[in-house]
């Protein structure tokens, strides 16, 4: 039940080179589709991050580029965040929308408090009105980039890898695309995954083996519209 699905070939059945092609093909199909006036919600991560190195500059009036989650991290690792909106922004001669904060708060009352701000509620309100949203999709491998960026305590990290399927702009949900853990999703900044499905065009950027059950999960609960992958995992999509 997607509107259009992009498949791009990959020589290899290997994450990072999926991901150099599905990024590339993102980045393509970005240019292609921008209008003037359009409003832009980007998250981060190592795929966002290669698809927003790859935008070519076009010549647009009045775009907005805004950040869909929190993108402040207490980790020595990258997550990019920053420079991928500024890319992004770059791209199409806009200056970019920042969402400076933690992305899962450490409680509800101090996320709530900040959501307050008159400066957050604007953001986050530019990101649901945003009407083309580019995203990828975690999973809940030992080795995920938010679980090494030391949000969660042993016991929440062991819940999300038992209950969940994979991650959308760090709200975790299971194989059905629900929620897995309100308490979690109730301390994460940035857009509640039920407002990607109201988007003109919500753009799925993901690849490889290891993704498989996240992206499922992922088209399941009906998050994307329109899904930028390779030839292995649409494939693997198909067969499952």
């Amino acid at each position: 039940q997607l509107e259009a699905v992009q498949v791009c070939y990959s020589p290899a059945n290997e994450y990072k080179e999926i991901q150099k092609h599905i990024s590339k093909r993102a980045a393509d199909y970005l240019y292609d589709i921008v209008q003037d006036s359009d409003i832009i919600g980007v998250t981060w991560g190592r795929t966002m991050y290669s698809v927003a190195r790859q935008l070519e500059q076009k010549q647009v009036r009045g775009v907005e580029v805004v950040q869909l989650k929190g993108g402040v991290s207490h980790s020595h690792i990258n997550t990019y965040a920053a420079e991928t909106v500024s890319l992004f922004a770059e791209a199409f001669h806009t200056s970019a929308r920042y969402l400076p904060l933690p992305v899962i708060f450490d409680s509800i009352e101090v996320k709530r408090m900040v959501e307050e701000d008159r400066h957050i509620q604007r953001i986050i309100e530019l990101g649901r009105q945003a009407n083309i949203a580019m995203f990828t999709v975690g999973t809940v491998k030992q080795d995920a980039l938010l679980f090494q960026l030391g949000y969660f305590n042993e016991e929440e990290q062991q819940l999300l890898q038992r209950t969940g399927a994979g991650d959308i702009c760090s709200r975790f949900f299971d194989s059905q695309g629900n929620i897995c853990s309100p308490a979690i999703n109730e301390r994460t900044v940035g857009i509640d995954l039920p407002d990607l499905r109201k988007k003109e065009k919500s753009i799925l950027v993901a690849g490889s083996q290891r993704k498989i059950d996240a992206i499922r999960a992922a088209l399941v609960g009906k998050y994307a519209n329109i899904l930028v992958t390779d030839q292995f995992t649409a494939q693997a999509l198909l067969v499952e």
